[in-house]
């Protein structure tokens, strides 16, 4: 596939109660799929419990289960298929942070809003149909500091979790993650014009 001449540029950063906000500081509002289920699971699993292993209404009840699985897991599909195509019709080059989901959410204590939130899924989704139209997907270092540094001026301070917007000493406030996301398609222009 022949690259396309780079003209549009978006920068991702991962959020986890809506998926991403882009450098363009669009969400992706993410609809929580498996948490507006989960009371329906849980009903269904305690359904199948109290069922004789084996039996016919267990049987059935297995089955119920295994729909409401499929039914969240193809909600979720959809959801990361039409976001990733819309991305990839619309930029050049979309530039993501190299996360490591599986760590993040054993050590932030997320799992199941990094679960459901899919992200991994997404960006494969992303890579492909950008590579289909010779259009890049690029991955920025994890250690990049795109949270703590000012889009604006550069300035590099530490922030916590629970901290939501940037304000830097140069006036700027913007919200975390629009500010992180600008910093990541910063930090891919810079990396496009050095390759």
């Amino acid at each position: 596939m022949v690259q396309k001449e780079v003209e549009t540029v978006v920068g991702l950063d991962f959020a986890m109660d809506q998926l991403y906000v882009s450098s363009e500081d669009e969400r992706a509002n993410y609809p929580k799929f498996y948490r507006e289920m989960l009371d329906r699971l849980a009903k269904a699993q305690r359904v199948l419990s109290r069922r004789t292993k084996g039996s016919g209404r267990w049987n059935k009840q297995r089955i119920r289960v295994a729909k409401l699985h499929e039914k969240v897991a193809n909600q979720r599909k959809n959801f990361l298929h039409h976001k990733s195509k819309e991305l990839a019709t619309h930029f050049d080059v979309v530039a993501i942070e190299d996360l490591n989901m599986k760590g993040m959410s054993q050590a932030l204590h997320f799992g199941k809003s990094v679960a459901d939130n899919a992200w991994g899924m997404f960006t494969t989704f992303l890579a492909y149909k950008l590579n289909e139209q010779g259009k890049q997907l690029v991955k920025i270092d994890k250690w990049f500091p795109s949270t703590k540094t000012c889009s604006s001026c550069g300035n590099v301070k530490n922030m916590s979790l629970s901290e939501r917007v940037y304000s830097c000493i140069c006036g700027v406030n913007l919200d975390r993650d629009y500010n992180a996301a600008i910093n990541i398609k910063n930090e891919a222009i810079r990396l496009l014009a050095l390759a």
